[in-house]
């Protein structure tokens, strides 16, 4: 092999690797943007979250927004009572995942 195409090679094995590493880099997580494995486990959470809700007399799932960052649970929208608040907040607890759970729910 001669020099020229040795030196093309690694020009090019250089160029494939660096385009990894930005491909990579762009993935990662920040302070205020979620890593690609973070958003997925996001929405696994929320899923469940909406299920449970789904699942239990007492809070009408339509009624409240389930949003996560970070494995925290945002909860808002208007609910009937002070007891449906509370067990959408104690059902978004016992997810497996999540770490807090904010609850911005307004009662009607």
């Amino acid at each position: 092999m001669t020099f020229t195409r040795r030196f093309q090679s690694a020009i090019a094995q250089s160029v494939i690797a660096g385009t990894l590493l930005v491909s990579l880099a762009a993935c990662a997580p920040t302070a205020t943007r979620e890593g690609t494995g973070e958003y997925v486990d996001d929405a696994v959470i929320t899923s469940k979250v909406k299920a449970a809700f789904a699942a239990d007399p007492t809070v009408k799932a339509t009624q409240v927004k389930v949003e996560t960052f970070k494995g925290t649970v945002q909860l808002s929208g208007f609910v009937d009572s002070r007891e449906s608040s509370q067990r959408a907040v104690e059902l978004a607890r016992n997810i497996k995942g999540v770490t807090s759970v904010k609850n911005d729910t307004v009662i009607r």
